[in-house]
């Protein structure tokens, strides 16, 4: 990871510099006199005080052994560091004196100095995010193609030129069609420049890594392995994070993920150093809903329903301003609306009828017609508890009487499907040999309601449908409450 902490110590040292160079050049300048008093004089001699990127490094009396130390930093840079340019103008500085003695010299303490301090600086283009360099490229073109990428990553490059086109022209904008976009801005979330700074070569990224750490705030993210016990909560804990930013690292783990041990994690909690706002507006075809009408019916039975009116959902255009961040909606406001079709409502009746449970007593004809074709007393031999009714118009069975059904299915004693029916007043009704049951037990049915079709289940010789009536828990006669 780079670090770019360096910018408050090397203003010291160039403010130490100017200070310095500036004394200095005033003592030479009183102590000679003038030009003339170095000419006129034999036994002067000329020294240099040297000077690295502002720091003083000694004084030599032969400044082309430095001169050639750092041209041979410069060419070790420069093989290196094959991009990068090298201005040893503004970081090497010699400023002469005029001496009588030159034995306080010492030149390989100055070549020492140099040797083991000094560090080559190479011209770069900083990213500055509001006051403060982040990132270092090798000039200021690369710089601005970073930032221009950074963009990129949420806009087209056609997006951006339409953009540039459409701000550059006074023309007023035309509403949007169906389901069109249109940019309105780009910018970035900070205050961004771009400067003209001297930095070492190795501080200089490439674009992508640049890009990465723009974005990112980082060029390297941590990973960390899943140990024994360990658990969501407990590894976002250790790391600084919360479950949710923890989950949010890794796409596709949930809370209820299981951990397999040795499965690694990302921790890396990103902080981008500049987001890139998009501001557009969307137009949207959306569907409205329908909504769902109830009618009642008295004259249908409590429990049915049937639909009148099939409902239809409607449509509108809508536009919306929306503005995004690094790809993530942080507002969106409905500018406009316009109803392309009317919703139509889904109207359902029901019914309000309660169907009473207790019967009257008397018992209606159970069939569509149809004669006795046998009735109730002894035959071959045994008491034929009922009446069988056969040859109906047709084979619908209905209930004889209001009332609950109390069993609706196979009858294991000869009875085939078998219905009876509980009328709430002392008499039930039983219906045999049915083909098909149409009416589950506990349900409430009224006098007349179909409850099953005619057939030959069970004991049956023919179809027909097999008819008793209990009162009070006896077997009575049906024909005497058939009405």
């Amino acid at each position: 990871m780079f670090s770019f902490n360096n910018k408050i110590k090397s203003k010291k040292h160039l403010i130490v510099k100017s200070t310095i160079v500036s004394a200095m050049a005033a003592s030479v300048i009183a102590f000679s006199n003038g030009p003339v008093a170095f000419a006129t004089s034999a036994k002067l001699t000329t020294i240099y005080h040297v000077y690295a990127n502002g720091t003083y490094i000694g004084n030599v009396t032969d400044k082309e052994v430095l001169d050639k130390l750092v041209a041979e930093k410069v060419d070790t840079a420069k093989q290196t560091f094959q991009h990068a340019n090298f201005d040893l103008d503004s970081q090497i500085q010699y400023i002469p004196e005029q001496v009588f003695h030159s034995s306080a010299v010492n030149n390989s303490e100055a070549i020492q100095n140099l040797n083991s301090s000094f560090q080559i600086q190479a011209e770069a283009a900083a990213i500055v995010i509001d006051g403060q360099p982040v990132v270092y490229l090798d000039n200021k073109e690369t710089a601005e193609e970073v930032i221009q990428n950074l963009k990129l990553q949420y806009v087209s490059a056609d997006q951006l030129s339409e953009l540039e086109a459409r701000k550059a022209s006074a023309d007023p904008l035309p509403p949007l069609g169906e389901n069109q976009t249109r940019l309105l801005d780009v910018r970035l979330s900070k205050n961004v420049s771009v400067e003209d700074r001297k930095i070492a070569p190795e501080s200089i990224m490439t674009p992508d890594a640049a890009l990465t750490y723009l974005q990112k705030g980082t060029l390297e993210e941590k990973k960390y392995a899943v140990q024994p016990g360990d658990a969501i909560e407990t590894i976002a804990h250790q790391n600084g994070l919360t479950a949710g930013e923890l989950l949010a690292l890794n796409p596709g783990l949930t809370q209820d993920s299981l951990l397999q041990i040795g499965q690694e994690m990302n921790i890396t909690a990103l902080q981008p150093y500049v987001e890139v706002v998009v501001d557009k507006e969307v137009n949207q075809r959306e569907e409205i809903p329908f909504a769902q009408q109830t009618e009642e019916d008295a004259s249908m039975d409590k429990g049915e329903t049937k639909v009148k009116q099939e409902g239809q959902n409607g449509a509108r255009s809508v536009t919306y301003s929306i503005s995004e961040q690094n790809g993530a909606t942080v507002k969106k406001e409905q500018t406009s609306e316009q109803i392309l079709q009317q919703p139509v409502d889904k109207i359902v009746v029901k019914g309000t009828k309660v169907i009473p449970s207790r019967g009257d007593g008397s018992l209606a004809w159970p069939t569509v017609g149809g004669y006795v074709s046998s009735r109730m007393g002894y035959r071959w031999g045994k008491k034929h508890k009922g009446i069988d009714i056969a040859r109906p118009s047709n084979r619908t069975i209905k209930a004889a009487d209001n009332g609950v059904v109390v069993s609706a299915g196979w009858d294991n004693g000869g009875y085939g499907n078998k219905v009876i029916i509980d009328h709430q007043n002392g008499m039930r009704t039983l219906y045999a040999h049915m083909a098909s049951i149409n009416v589950k037990q506990g349900q409430t049915v009224s006098k007349g309601t179909a409850i099953g079709v005619m057939g030959a289940t069970g004991d049956a010789t023919g179809v027909h449908l097999h008819f008793e009536v209990y009162k009070n828990g006896g077997l009575v006669n049906p024909m005497s409450y058939l009405k």
